[in-house]
């Protein structure tokens, strides 16, 4: 079927393009075990910009997305976060980007596999017309919709499951290791069984934590650290000065402090940090893109004893010097992650939060008269909105709720 939309090919000039393009219907499975079928008709409504998108565009321009494409395809519709609407169904729905022959997609093995739609061997959200698989369309809550529109206020939250879904899951796993790190040393301490100690120290670990990089990701897990852990010390550490809307936003949904990174070095950097936190991090979340994250933690000794390194930058080499991480006991982790319950769990939590206030909004001609140049001069440069979204179906959105 023809349908109108964007999509990354292998180009130097050309890897992004609006325009007419073959939208495929290959059946798709779900879960290991469960049956391949085919996708039913959908019409994506407003569809959110994420970094994965621009990586997409840059891979592009060098000729690596090969393996990203369809079987049988040479260009990928891109496109993962937002609302589509289900005509057979007459309801609104989000898509649960990742299914295969795997266990868990999310965290498949050596011999399972896995598809991402607008991401990986299967197209995205970014068109008009798209298949998934039925049993990928996640419910909205109830109230959201009248007379056949979708709140606009609703729709801008809802480009957020995605990530929100990957921090529960990230929360989730630094709780486990947490725990599972330092129970026994907490047993002592508090003189308790093995059983309880686990418990405390799946708190503990966020005494005094650190989110190096400010960006809606770091703001998401801060948010959610302080929902789970009202006791944690939480410090993000950014850029941005203390007073701009992005940082005012972000302390005021977690409950944090803030330090911004004007120092001359990094080792004034690391002081400035433990000298906020009262002490060295129990934890230390990566997430600024830089190898300044793990410099700061190791190198600059911010991260203390027992405590949990978070790897969460894409693209950063994470280094450190064996003698001191042996001794200090140092855990290192990433996992870029969500099951289908993480992302049910997004949709509720988004559904009555403020997220919706830092979402922009393109128009869709801007985005179909120059695709490359929106990407690089609107959605993804300096001064743009912490997420810019495009309505893409009008009719379908009502921009007074």
């Amino acid at each position: 079927m023809k349908s109108i939309g964007t999509y990354f090919q292998n180009d130097p000039v050309r890897p992004l393009v609006y325009g007419e393009v073959e939208v495929i219907n290959p059946p798709r499975q779900r879960l290991r075990g469960e049956p391949l079928r085919e996708g039913v008709l959908v019409h994506p409504v407003l569809v959110g910009f994420c970094g994965t998108d621009h990586e997409l565009m840059q891979m592009g321009r060098r000729g690596e997305l090969g393996p990203k494409f369809p079987a049988g395809q040479k260009r990928l519709i891109n496109g993962h976060e937002g609302v589509v609407w289900v005509p057979s169904q007459n309801r609104f729905a989000i898509v649960l980007i990742r299914g295969g022959d795997s266990v868990d997609p999310t965290r498949y093995t050596e011999d399972e596999s896995y598809f991402e739609y607008g991401c990986d061997q299967a197209d995205g959200l970014f068109c008009d017309d798209l298949y998934v698989n039925p049993d990928m369309l996640l419910p909205i809550p109830d109230g959201y919709v009248q007379n056949g529109r979708l709140a606009l206020s609703f729709a801008k939250k809802m480009v957020f499951p995605d990530p929100f879904a990957c921090m529960l899951f990230q929360l989730e796993r630094m709780e486990d290791l947490g725990g599972a790190h330092n129970f026994r040393q907490a047993a002592r301490r508090h003189g308790c069984s093995l059983e309880k100690a686990r418990a405390i120290a799946a708190d503990e670990i966020f005494a005094r934590t650190v989110i190096f990089g400010l960006g809606t990701t770091g703001m998401f897990i801060g948010d959610l650290i302080r929902r789970r852990h009202p006791e944690a010390h939480i410090l993000f550490v950014g850029l941005d000065e203390p007073d701009s809307p992005k940082v005012s936003f972000a302390l005021a949904q977690a409950q944090a402090a803030y330090l911004q990174n004007r120092f001359s070095g990094e080792s004034e950097l690391a002081q400035a940090i433990c000298q906020q936190l009262g002490g060295r991090a129990t934890l230390f979340v990566g997430a600024s893109g830089t190898e300044v994250d793990h410099r700061i933690a190791f190198k600059e000794k911010v991260l203390g004893c027992n405590g949990i390194y978070n790897s969460f930058s894409l693209g950063p080499r994470v280094t450190y010097d064996t003698m001191p991480f042996g001794f200090e006991n140092h855990l290192i982790f990433g996992s870029i992650n969500f099951r289908q319950d993480h992302m049910e769990e997004a949709i509720r939590l988004l559904a009555t939060s403020r997220y919706g206030e830092i979402v922009g909004l393109i128009d869709r001609s801007e985005l179909a008269a120059d695709p490359i140049g929106a990407y690089e001069h609107k959605i993804y440069c300096k001064g743009a909105p912490m997420k810019t979204a495009v309505i893409w179906r009008p009719e379908f959105v009502d921009t007074d709720r």
